[in-house]
């Protein structure tokens, strides 16, 4: 019960946090994609420190995190490992949906850190449009994190990656870093339960570009459910056969 309070108080000035870091730094952030990046690293610095005072929950990123123009893929298992793979590279962008543009602060965040939006089944055109954008210069290069599944999997629990993961990894023409994590263990999909422990994402060698599907996708999946099993199994959760 103890811990559920605890979790809960975190939970509860995380939330007001984000409202006072995006109005702290909008003025920085419209002027530049550069204030954003910072209200976003900031913030995410701040839930890490919280975090661990607060509930027992510390983060550890391990591997080398990219810095240039690459694809992230990644396992996703809660909104921890969102902030701490974004926190580790420099200029972290994602996939939205289109319609979080309109969604108070947390579009406009979303859109000047380079975020991509997309409308249901026109995902080509807007990366198109992207490397468009920063071949031109109206968008600085960056980090392009997606999630390999689709959505967030609870540990133990089985999903197919999607084969659009391997259609951006052949348009963008770039070496993939995937990424495995065992933040599920601790900070669940649902719930407010923050479980204290040691969360970790780990970047793993770069994929580099021009294989083919079935190469590329057998590669990724293996290389990111074999680190993520061992991290989790670090946690102390072994998933059932």
């Amino acid at each position: 019960m103890i811990q559920w309070l605890r979790s809960l108080l975190f939970i509860g000035q995380m939330y007001v946090a984000m409202l006072v870091f995006a109005l702290l730094f909008f003025p920085w952030a419209l002027i530049s994609p550069a204030g954003a990046h910072a209200a976003c690293h900031a913030y995410s610095r701040w839930v890490f420190r919280t975090l661990g005072w607060m509930t027992g929950l510390r983060t550890e990123v391990r591997g080398t995190p990219p810095t240039g123009e690459v694809m992230i893929a990644a396992k996703h298992q809660s909104f921890l490992d969102i902030m701490m793979i974004y926190n580790a590279v420099p200029r972290g962008k994602f996939i939205m949906k289109r319609e979080l543009m309109f969604a108070p602060l947390l579009g406009q965040y979303a859109l000047r850190i380079g975020s991509v939006p997309v409308n249901r089944g026109k995902r080509g055109a807007a990366i198109a449009k992207m490397l468009a954008d920063v071949k031109s210069g109206k968008q600085q290069g960056g980090q392009l994190i997606i999630y390999s599944q689709g959505t967030r999997v609870a540990p133990g629990v089985k999903a197919p990656y999607k084969v659009g993961t391997f259609a951006l990894y052949e348009q963008l023409g770039q070496p993939c870093v995937p990424v495995a994590t065992n933040v599920g263990v601790f900070w669940p999909r649902h719930g407010i339960l923050r479980k204290p422990g040691l969360a970790v994402v780990e970047f793993l060698p770069q994929i580099p570009p021009g294989l083919d599907r079935d190469s590329f996708m057998s590669r990724l999946e293996t290389e990111v459910e074999t680190a993520s099993d061992r991290l989790m199994a670090e946690a102390g959760f072994h998933a059932h056969p």
